[in-house]
């Protein structure tokens, strides 16, 4: 069963003097990060509203109500910031690298399992799938020459093999 909470970013530091805090998202665009209301913050996910958000260089600067100087602020420092599954809004065929965890891992061609997915690397061409559990650990680049299909529903993922993979 997928989590109903996923983590989208830390809070790094203060911006400005008006309570804002800079915002290092963990998603594929800072702009995702800005369509949410709501946040929850820490493993308790207690929420909290956001009045405004915005990308600026790379992070995101969020105003969060209730927070409304500097030192209201730096209690929110190295927070880890999470969203509701059921409010995010992702396009057809997109899925959370989250619900990618554990997925089993099959050689497209023979059907053969190779493992499972047990960490992803993300690297600044592509994220790498680091596939353990099988005959030996497997580095597979998330690109479409290698990944032929991505079933979360049915909890697995197909790959094409490739001399000295």
């Amino acid at each position: 069963m997928p989590e109903q909470y996923l983590e989208v970013g830390k809070v790094t530091s203060t911006h400005g003097v008006m309570g804002e805090v800079r915002v290092q998202p963990w998603a594929d665009s800072p702009e995702f990060l800005c369509q949410f209301k709501t946040l929850y913050v820490d493993q308790a996910h207690w929420p909290i509203k956001v009045e405004r958000a915005r990308v600026h260089k790379n992070m995101v600067i969020l105003k969060f109500e209730g927070i409304t100087d500097v030192p209201s602020a730096l209690s929110m420092r190295n927070a880890i910031l999470y969203i509701d599954r059921a409010d995010a809004k992702l396009p057809k065929g997109s899925f959370f690298l989250a619900d990618l965890m554990g997925l089993e891992v099959r050689d497209a061609q023979s059907g053969q399992v190779l493992g499972k997915i047990a960490d992803i690397m993300n690297l600044p061409a592509n994220n790498v799938y680091v596939v353990r559990g099988g005959e030996r650990e497997l580095l597979i680049p998330a690109v479409p020459q290698f990944i032929a299909e991505t079933n979360v529903e049915d909890g697995y993922l197909r790959v094409n093999m490739m001399e000295g993979l």
